[in-house]
């Protein structure tokens, strides 16, 4: 018992430290082809020239356009850095930061997915420590003095929530490890959340980027982490916005307002990892993720389900707040039967994904190197339980499928 309370406490921690980082509180705008708009707001907060940031993808598409016809009808030059990859490294970074030097950007615009937010997030801050190479920037906190440059976020996805968090995960080199860090003083000014964005994307993607969003939130509701009403709320917002909307986007795929309602359900599962930190979810896929090469999300689906289970006797009343918030149960629910009902919807949404319904790929000989790996990513996080070591064991039997249930439950 004393061995299990020194890990909780310490298991604490990083909700401890998260509270005391200043995160960004953006102004929002919203609706389909809204990025038409970043003229306006860039005039209206006085900025002279911008470096629109993106990918290859995005710029043969020419969705970057829109941004650039903006700005200057509005009398502010623009720039376009379109070398973002899949994973950014920390000399994609540099060649950024070059580019935004020789622009003279006074704002970073971000038109992408997670590595391109991430990669732009790197590029802001390093314009103020420009003497610094962008590798010996990946330390567990950056602090930037004085406010990194100011950044607009335009995610083309909806679920990773990077428009507004401030972490960022950028490779150290191109055959290196992948580093990450908090960014303390990240100057996001304003997210633009346009549909049109979203509305093309393959159905796997939406699928897991939606259900990449719903952890954040669900994470975000159980978390130890004790936060204001108003960002509980917003967690639970985003766990009903996904149930609701996201199996209307995989049948209706250029439906536009539930692809704006996934967007905003990505933004408030981006202030959940912000002010809550994540749980036992992310570190299981995180693990899974980088051993067996499976996209993020499909890792999450695999994950989702059984840690909420595991953990539901120790979150239940929780997890009927949520319920009841998502319409799924009644205040007169006892908490059990309510927590039943949710994970019964999560059930029926990730069965509507059609991801695959085990992780059989998954061997039993890489269970200690992926205990490890999760036991160390969780020390990161504000799980409402502490695993084991025969904890995450069995719960790797569950997710690949040799076992229904993990015969343990958190405390």
């Amino acid at each position: 018992m004393a061995s299990y309370l020194l890990r909780k406490t310490i298991r604490r921690l990083p909700g401890v430290v998260i509270k005391a980082v200043p995160k960004p509180r953006p102004e929002i705008t919203e609706g389909f082809q809204s990025r038409q708009k970043t003229g306006d707001i860039c005039k209206e907060k006085g900025y002279r020239s911008c470096l629109i940031v993106t990918d290859q993808t995005l710029f043969s598409l020419d969705y970057h356009e829109m941004i650039v016809k903006s700005l200057e009808e509005n009398g502010i030059s623009a720039a376009v850095f379109h070398d973002i990859a899949s994973e950014p490294t920390a000399g994609i970074v540099e060649a950024g930061e070059a580019a935004a030097i020789a622009c003279g950007a006074e704002c970073v615009i971000a038109l992408g997915g997670g590595s391109v937010l991430d990669a732009a997030k790197m590029i802001a801050s390093g314009l103020r420590l420009h003497r610094l190479r962008a590798k010996s920037l990946l330390h567990k906190f950056l602090y930037v003095p004085n406010k990194s440059v100011p950044m607009i976020s335009v995610p083309s996805t909806a679920g990773t929530g990077a428009e507004i968090t401030v972490g960022a995960v950028v490779k150290k080199s191109d055959d290196g490890a992948k580093g990450s860090t908090v960014i303390v003083g990240l100057n996001i000014v304003h997210v633009i959340l346009d549909s049109e964005l979203t509305i093309h994307a393959p159905q796997s993607v939406t699928a897991a980027c939606g259900i990449d969003a719903l952890s954040h939130g669900l994470e975000g509701v159980v978390a130890s982490v004790h936060v204001p009403e108003a960002d509980m709320r917003e967690s639970m917002e985003c766990v009903k916005l996904v149930l609701e909307h996201l199996p209307i986007v995989l049948k209706t795929p250029d439906c536009e307002a539930s692809r704006l309602a996934m967007s905003r359900a990505a933004l408030y599962g981006g202030n959940a990892i912000n002010e809550q930190l994540a749980g036992y979810v992310h570190a299981f896929a995180h693990a899974i993720g980088a051993q067996y090469h499976i996209p993020h999300g499909n890792a999450i689906a695999l994950s989702l389900l059984p840690v909420m289970r595991f953990q539901k006797e120790a979150c239940s009343q929780k997890l009927k707040e949520v319920a009841v918030y998502c319409g799924l149960a009644q205040d007169a629910d006892e908490p059990g039967a309510a927590a039943d009902k949710l994970m019964d919807a999560l059930d029926s949404l990730i069965a509507a994904c059609q991801f695959p319904d085990r992780g059989e790929f998954i061997l039993q000989e890489d269970y200690r190197m992926l205990i490890k790996r999760i036991t160390d990513d969780s020390i990161n996080y504000s799980a409402p339980v502490v695993l084991g070591r025969k904890d995450i064991s069995r719960l790797l039997d569950v997710i690949n499928g040799r076992k229904e249930n993990a015969d343990v439950h958190g405390g």
